[in-house]
Parts: structure tokens; C-alpha cells; sequence
């Protein structure tokens, strides 16, 4: 009897420490997807950013992005110097 209480609790033991090996995986699994997520994200983000500077170009018939973001640039001045008279008036 004695004898099968050991060997139950090493069979225990033996488990736990399976269990605490493959947690410790799939920890650093979870870790390795959060990163690739993240990185993902972040080139979603610039890609994104992208599509929209290439709209805008597009917008103001110019292939040269710096060429448009210049327009946008003036653009927003405008608008603003709009406003600060508005805000006189």
C-alpha cells in the first residue's frame, strides 16, 4: 500500500512537471505571437499611412508625394489663416 502511494505521488510529480514544462512553452509562445502581432500592427499602420499619401497624390494629379504633401502642406495654412479671420470677425 505504501508502495503505490509512492508511486502515485511520482506519477504526480511526474505530471506536474509536464504540465509546468508545457505552460512554460506555451508562455513563450503566446510571447512570440504578441511581438509577431505586434509588428504586424505596426506595418499595417505604415502601410495604411502609405495608401493614404498615395491617395492624396493621386487627389492633386501629382505622382510626387512630396509634391502633394507640400500642396496639403499650403493647403492647411490656408485654411488655418481662414479660421484665425474668422475668429477676428
Amino acid at each position: 500500500m505504501l508502495e503505490d502511494v509512492r508511486t502515485h505521488i511520482e506519477q504526480l510529480i511526474a505530471r506536474y512537471e509536464a504540465v509546468k514544462a508545457e505552460n512554460a512553452k506555451l508562455r513563450e509562445e503566446l510571447r512570440a505571437s504578441e511581438e509577431t502581432g505586434a509588428a504586424l500592427r505596426k506595418q499595417i499602420n505604415e502601410l495604411e499611412s502609405e495608401i493614404e499619401t498615395r491617395k492624396l497624390a493621386a487627389a492633386f494629379g501629382s505622382a510626387n508625394t512630396v509634391e502633394a504633401k507640400a500642396k496639403v502642406d499650403t493647403l492647411i495654412k490656408e485654411i488655418d489663416k481662414c479660421i484665425s479671420y474668422l475668429e477676428q470677425a
